[in-house]
């Protein structure tokens, strides 16, 4: 026979596994094999309790088959109709049957295997059956999850008992003799050595003994300290006093089997002593003219001594079933504070376990808050009783501490409890079972039952109750500290969250502007703007598009796509300008960041309309104004592809401020670029207007100035004499902004108006420093090289005021310094400046250059005069305005893309 799972639980009556007793299916399946008319029918039966109470996915009942002796699936429970199906009626050999109880996949028969791989089974339990040597019946269990446990065998074997006795039972079906029925009894007893109750058992009990014997009536009476006590009867008869009196007789004496005439009636009476001691008796009323004889007496005291095993072994079922009860509530209670790891969760749990292992009504626990105690979790109490187990707490840590349960069966004429008279009467207690809750050493509560008067506290709940509190208390304890753990966690949380956004803002700004201040460049600091809000916001891209009101549009300036972004697409995505007429954000200063969506994106058109499609698929983009009190002048746009990542409103606002720094960085820029581009043209006009054509010579020089706004002090400039010689002059002024370009004019116009009147070195420059100190600032001063070449002869002849000497460089490669001393212009007065002559040979270069180049850092290195030397003979073959060039951009290279401080380079080079 096969049954689904649903319905073998609906015909079951089974509960959630956590409310119902694991063998209750056993019972229930115990009633059905009773009943059933068939052996498939009991089989069926059988597995579809097994199933439930052992949790298996499929049972398989093997009954051995006549003629072959191999045992065949009889009986199939399983979660698959078509598995099912397929087992019924598979076969299992004799010799394959292991000796005992197997749940080793390798010591299972191969059809057993191939059941388990057809239900994906990985835990397997075959319990066998065996008569002398022979197998006769096998029940193997099969499911996908975790190995059975101890109890899940115990209910396994239950089931293999059943098995046994419904096989032998069905088998003796066709023989009527007593024996037969007292077989039929032993299937009775084993279910209720199952847990079936008492008088349930009695009645069944009644039932088949007044079929098996014939009896037209039958009465159970059992032992007990007080006399017999009728329990069940069947047929037509009454527990009369008469009927009593005569059990009494029989339990009195050691006769197993008494005939007496009926003391109520014209019938006759077989009392049956069942076990020794007598456990009670079994009354069957047998028609005057159908009296047993001497076998079936025999027949009926082996009947007795049946009964009385099956009732005995039911009780002893009973018990250990109200101890699994009692465990598992327990166990419940823990499990289930440990899973929730709730307060309110667990002493509810509690509570709940307590009344249905106590069977009443009305238990509250009680914990300590300070010096108060306060109700956690109550059912079925209502009134003052909180004042009644603040007073049964007090007892408990002093008078009654020496009790491990407090039990109180009339509380009110309880001298202890004399101060809450008024509050036990209000709410109705009349019985007390209390137990404190002890946590280490503190008490951190009370566990109260109130259970109806008359009610006895029995022994195993005497001793099962402070075990219980014992563990609810550390349960309580634990979910206390998850509990203040988890709101410290979620209030440190909360901070974090507030730290990390204000940080990634703080970082935000502070790249901004570390940006700005160090590269002076708006592009850089675009760049920086877009890169920073893809890392702090966690997006996939950002772009900043400017205002260009001359063409009317949105102008991408800066694209930055996060890395494992598809990047091109991106990039050509967010680079096409947006018009303003179509922007998607109010075009005045004080507009809002924007939250764009598909709808909205293809309503306002241009580059913002591209992002339709990908918005209609879960990505997400915002838009964020990048202003002035005044005046737009940018926009920031977030694009996120993940939904899981979507950009909120929230996030949009939050960039608000890193837009704002971006307004400022813009702002500065642009007057930054206005007072550069000032700078940059009254440099210019210091600067040489153009080169003298010289007769085997070339002239170059550079001049670049640094990143800095103010302008520089390097002042360079040459002049051909009419002595076929060439004056060249290269300084540095000190400081910067205006004073040192009214200073740089001034040198200039000194070496215009010296040079061809002093036109030797040591003349000119203290000539020069003569007029510089008494023209310039106290405090400032002028370093300055003068060189003289002769055109017809190539000697030189240059003088220095404090300034790096020239370089001289060899068509060899070798470079040497021009070494000339003396102070810097507008010191002291009355200076005399050394000359050092030499001869320029074809191919050679003399260098001239200002400190900007040496000076030059990264990392705190010096560019330096060695590397200023390797450049120039490394390139000593390029023209003389190449040559130039190159040490201005190794310079630049070597400081990261940026100079630090003005350059100006003069080389006067020599044809071969």
């Amino acid at each position: 026979m096969v049954a689904e799972p649903a319905q073998r639980d609906r015909d079951l009556g089974r509960s959630p596994r956590d409310g119902a007793r694991a063998l209750d299916p056993i019972v229930a399946a115990g009633r059905e094999i009773a009943a059933a008319s068939t052996l498939g029918d009991a089989l069926a039966a059988l597995t579809q309790g097994a199933a439930a109470a052992t949790r298996a996915d499929v049972v398989v009942a093997r009954v051995r088959r006549p003629g072959d002796g191999r045992l065949a699936a009889r009986g199939v429970s399983g979660s698959s109709a078509a598995l099912a199906a397929e087992l019924e009626g598979s076969l299992l050999e004799a010799a394959d049957v292991p000796e005992n109880e197997v749940a080793s996949r390798h010591e299972l028969p191969a059809p057993v295997v191939t059941a388990a791989q057809r239900a994906g089974a990985t835990a397997v339990l075959l319990v066998p059956v065996r008569h002398g040597n022979d197998p006769v019946a096998t029940l193997e269990l099969l499911r996908a999850r975790r190995d059975f446990d101890e109890e899940e065998r115990l209910a396994a074997r239950l089931a293999t008992a059943q098995l046994a006795l419904t096989v032998q039972a069905f088998e003796e079906r066709t023989e009527r003799t007593l024996l037969d029925r007292g077989r039929a009894l032993e299937i009775l007893g084993d279910a209720l050595s199952a847990g079936e109750e008492q008088n349930e058992a009695g009645a069944r009990l009644t039932r088949i003994a007044a079929l098996a014997t014939g009896a037209s009536a039958a009465l159970l009476w059992l032992a007990d300290d007080r006399g017999p006590v009728w329990v069940a009867s069947h047929g037509a008869v009454d527990p009369s006093a008469e009927l009593e009196t005569l059990v009494q007789a029989v339990l009195g004496d050691r006769e197993t089997v008494r005939l007496d005439r009926s003391p109520v009636g014209d019938e006759s009476l077989a009392t049956v002593r069942l076990g020794e001691p007598p456990l009670g008796v079994l009354q069957l009323v047998f028609p005057s003219d159908a009296l047993p004889d001497e076998g079936e007496l025999a027949r009926l005291a082996t009947l007795g001594v049946r009964a009385a095993q099956s009732l005995r072994a039911g009780e002893r079922a009973r018990a250990l079933a109200l101890e699994l009860d009692r465990t598992r509530s327990l166990l419940g209670v823990l499990g289930q504070a440990i899973a929730q790891l709730s307060l309110t969760h667990t002493v509810e749990t509690a509570v709940a376990h307590v009344a249905e292992l106590l069977g009443v009504n009305r238990v509250a626990v009680y914990l300590r808050e300070g010096n108060r105690l306060e109700t956690a979790a109550e059912r079925g109490v209502t009134g003052p009783h909180a004042a009644v187990a603040e007073r049964l707490l007090h007892l408990a840590l002093g008078a009654y501490r020496a009790r491990g349960v407090i039990a109180i069966g009339n509380p009110r004429s309880e001298r202890g409890l004399a101060s809450v008279t008024d509050a036990l009467a209000e709410a109705e207690i009349e019985t007390i079972l209390a137990v404190p809750l002890h946590s280490q050493d503190e008490v951190v509560g009370l566990l109260v039952a109130y259970p109806p008067r008359g009610r006895a506290v029995l022994p195993g709940e005497a001793s099962m109750l402070p075990a219980l509190a014992a563990q609810l208390a550390v349960a309580v304890q634990n979910a206390r500290l998850h509990e203040r753990t988890k709101r410290l966690g979620s209030e440190l949380e909360q901070a974090l969250v507030s730290e990390r956004r204000a940080a990634r803002q703080l970082r935000a700004l502070s790249a901004i502007s570390g940006s700005f201040v160090e590269h002076l460049s708006l592009e850089r600091t675009l760049e920086a703007v877009a890169q920073t809000v893809v890392d702090s916001f966690d997006v996939d891209a950002a772009a900043v598009r400017m205002v260009d009101p001359r063409r009317g549009e949105l102008v991408t300036r800066a694209v930055h796509v996060a890395p494992g972004a598809p990047a091109e697409p991106l990039r050509a995505l967010l680079s096409r300008p947006q018009p303003l007429a179509a922007a998607p954000l109010d075009i005045s200063p004080v507009s809002e960041a924007a939250v764009l969506d598909a709808e909205t994106a293809e309503r306002l058109g241009g580059a913002t309309e591209l992002l339709a499609p990908f918005l209609a698929k879960g990505s997400t983009a915002a838009v964020v104004p990048v202003s002035t009190k005044t005046e737009l002048l940018a926009t920031l746009t977030l694009l996120s592809l993940d939904p899981e990542r979507p950009i909120t409103q929230e996030i949009a606002e939050a960039a608000r401020p890193v837009a704002a720094q971006t307004a400022l960085a813009i702002d500065n820029a642009r007057l930054y670029q206005q007072q550069k581009e000032f700078a940059d043209t009254m440099t210019r006009t210091l600067q040489p207007e153009a080169e003298p054509r010289l007769a085997g010579f070339e002239l170059g020089h550079v001049y670049e100035s640094s990143a800095r706004v103010e302008m520089g002090g390097d002042i360079y400039d040459f002049l051909v004499l009419d002595d076929d010689r060439l004056a060249v002059v290269l300084g540095d002024v000190t400081g910067h902004g205006i004073e040192a370009t009214a200073d740089m004019a001034m040198a200039k116009f000194v070496f215009r108006t010296l040079a061809r009147e002093h036109p030797e070195p040591s003349d000119f420059l203290a000539r020069a420093n003569d007029i510089f100190v008494g023209e310039i600032e106290l405090g400032r001063f002028i370093t300055m090289t003068y060189l003289l070449v002769d055109l017809r002869t190539a000697d030189i002849v240059s003088a220095s005021a404090g300034h790096p000497p020239p370089r001289l460089v060899q068509p060899s490669g070798s470079v040497h310094p021009v070494v000339a001393s003396g102070l810097a212009l507008g010191v002291d007065p009355d200076q005399v400046y050394d000359e050092t002559a030499t001869v320029l040979e074809p191919g050679s270069s003399v260098v001239l250059y200002t400190d900007g180049v040496v000076e030059a850092r990264c990392d705190g290195d010096l560019y330096g005069t060695e590397r200023l030397d390797g450049v120039l003979s490394a390139r000593r073959d390029l023209a003389a305005g190449a040559l130039a060039s190159a040490v201005v951009e190794d310079c630049r290279g070597f400081g990261g893309g940026d100079l630090s401080d003005d350059c100006a380079v003069v080389v006067v080079k020599r044809l071969r």
